[in-house]
Protein backbone atom coordinates (compact mmCIF):
# COMPACT_ATOMS: atom_id res chain seq x y z
CA UNK A 1 0.00 0.00 0.00
CA UNK A 2 2.98 2.38 0.86
CA UNK A 3 4.56 1.83 -2.62
CA UNK A 4 1.05 2.76 -4.15
CA UNK A 5 0.65 6.15 -2.10
CA UNK A 6 4.11 7.00 -3.06
CA UNK A 7 3.98 6.44 -6.80
CA UNK A 8 0.67 8.25 -6.34
CA UNK A 9 1.87 11.34 -4.82
CA UNK A 10 4.52 11.39 -7.08
CA UNK A 11 2.93 11.14 -10.06
CA UNK A 12 0.36 14.07 -8.70
CA UNK A 13 3.40 16.45 -7.88
CA UNK A 14 5.21 15.53 -11.35
CA UNK A 15 1.41 16.64 -13.13
CA UNK A 16 1.15 19.60 -11.14
CA UNK A 17 4.20 20.60 -11.77
CA UNK A 18 4.39 20.51 -15.43
CA UNK A 19 0.57 21.98 -15.02
CA UNK A 20 1.92 25.05 -13.34
CA UNK A 21 4.99 25.56 -15.48
CA UNK A 22 2.82 25.19 -18.50
CA UNK A 23 0.29 27.73 -17.18
CA UNK A 24 2.92 30.22 -16.38
CA UNK A 25 4.44 29.71 -19.96
CA UNK A 26 1.19 30.35 -21.71
CA UNK A 27 0.15 33.15 -19.77
CA UNK A 28 3.27 34.67 -21.47
CA UNK A 29 1.68 34.30 -25.29
CA UNK A 30 -1.60 35.97 -25.94
CA UNK A 31 -4.05 32.51 -26.85
CA UNK A 32 -6.67 33.45 -29.26
CA UNK A 33 -9.99 30.71 -28.94
CA UNK A 34 -9.44 29.99 -32.40
CA UNK A 35 -5.85 28.90 -31.68
CA UNK A 36 -5.20 25.44 -32.24
CA UNK A 37 -3.39 25.32 -28.70
CA UNK A 38 -6.64 27.23 -27.09
CA UNK A 39 -7.86 23.56 -25.59
CA UNK A 40 -4.13 22.92 -24.16
CA UNK A 41 -4.71 25.95 -22.17
CA UNK A 42 -7.88 25.54 -21.00
CA UNK A 43 -7.02 22.08 -19.87
CA UNK A 44 -4.21 23.85 -17.71
CA UNK A 45 -6.09 27.21 -16.38
CA UNK A 46 -8.74 24.35 -15.08
CA UNK A 47 -6.64 21.90 -13.80
CA UNK A 48 -4.14 24.81 -12.20
CA UNK A 49 -7.14 27.08 -10.67
CA UNK A 50 -8.11 25.06 -7.84
CA UNK A 51 -4.71 25.04 -6.32
CA UNK A 52 -3.87 29.28 -7.08
CA UNK A 53 -7.23 30.65 -5.99
CA UNK A 54 -6.26 29.98 -2.12
CA UNK A 55 -3.03 31.30 -2.57
CA UNK A 56 -3.96 34.39 -4.02
CA UNK A 57 -6.47 35.36 -1.35
CA UNK A 58 -3.59 34.66 0.78
CA UNK A 59 -0.77 36.42 -1.14
CA UNK A 60 -0.60 40.47 -1.52
CA UNK A 61 -0.61 42.07 -5.00
CA UNK A 62 2.26 42.78 -6.58
CA UNK A 63 0.76 45.13 -8.84
CA UNK A 64 1.35 43.05 -12.33
CA UNK A 65 3.56 40.19 -11.15
CA UNK A 66 1.40 36.50 -10.04
CA UNK A 67 3.50 34.74 -7.46
CA UNK A 68 1.04 32.48 -6.81
CA UNK A 69 1.96 29.69 -9.44
CA UNK A 70 6.24 29.71 -7.64
CA UNK A 71 4.84 29.55 -3.86
CA UNK A 72 2.35 26.95 -5.31
CA UNK A 73 5.00 24.96 -7.10
CA UNK A 74 6.87 25.66 -3.38
CA UNK A 75 4.18 23.69 -1.31
CA UNK A 76 3.21 21.08 -3.36
CA UNK A 77 7.06 20.30 -3.53
CA UNK A 78 7.39 20.67 0.10
CA UNK A 79 4.35 18.41 0.97
CA UNK A 80 5.25 16.06 -1.92
CA UNK A 81 8.55 15.32 0.07
CA UNK A 82 6.98 15.12 3.17
CA UNK A 83 4.55 12.55 2.18
CA UNK A 84 7.39 10.34 0.49
CA UNK A 85 10.54 9.92 2.19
Amino acid sequence: MSEFLDFFVRTLTTILNVALIGRVLMSWINVEPTSPIYPVTAILYQVTEPVLVPIRRILPKFGMMDFSPMVALLIINLVSSVLTP
